[in-house]
């Protein structure tokens, strides 16, 4: 199971006089990644590298250091721990000391890993909408049922009953599918 970030995380390290600050967040979408990188970029800073992963799409950028140096490391340091749907920019602030190569490398991706290491972390999970249609008398089972799971659904008056529209964890479809016969005593359409 692929995990994401719970919240936004910074981790801060001066690493041969260079000052590195990572900057990590969870998001949903390629324009949500984007708009974490402009907001939190540093102008001033010499460089603003990042890497983000969202399923299959990935990007990362090396912002003026040497090829392969600053924006994979970032992205290795995502998927060596199994992330995904995150967002990782790490700003440096040059300190006059060359890293090489493989100093940059082992910089931007440390500080990476460091704060991702530090952050609380939440099981991604995949939400499927699903519809069915209950008898007006079984409503009040149904109310229950979705209450004791904290979920809500719209519903939808008809002539034979209530459809509900809800979304719920892909992972729970079937189980739920079964309490729910069970709880109407076969009395539920399912739509699907």
């Amino acid at each position: 199971m692929a995990y994401t970030l719970a919240a936004p995380v910074v981790h801060e390290e001066t690493i041969q006089k260079s000052r590195f600050i990572a900057k990590a967040a969870p998001v949903a979408s390629e324009e949500e990644a984007l708009a974490f990188l402009e907001a939190q970029r540093e102008p001033q800073a010499t460089h603003n590298c990042y890497a983000y992963k969202l399923g299959n799409l990935y990007r990362f950028f090396d912002d003026g250091e040497p090829t392969g140096t600053a924006g994979k490391p970032i992205l290795h340091a995502i998927e060596a721990q199994g992330l995904d749907r995150v967002v990782v920019l790490v700003v440096r602030y040059f300190g006059g000391i060359k890293l090489g190569a493989g100093g940059l490398v082992r910089a931007y991706g440390g500080v990476a890993a460091e704060a991702l290491r530090q952050a609380s972390k939440v099981p991604l999970r995949e939400w499927e909408e699903v519809r069915f249609v209950v008898p007006f008398p079984q409503m009040g089972r149904v109310h229950r049922l979705l209450a004791s799971r904290s979920w809500t659904a719209l519903e939808e008056y008809l002539a034979e009953g209530v459809r509900f529209h809800l979304k719920l964890p892909a992972e729970e479809r079937e189980a739920f599918w079964q309490e729910l016969r069970d709880l109407t005593r076969g009395q539920v359409r399912w739509e699907g």
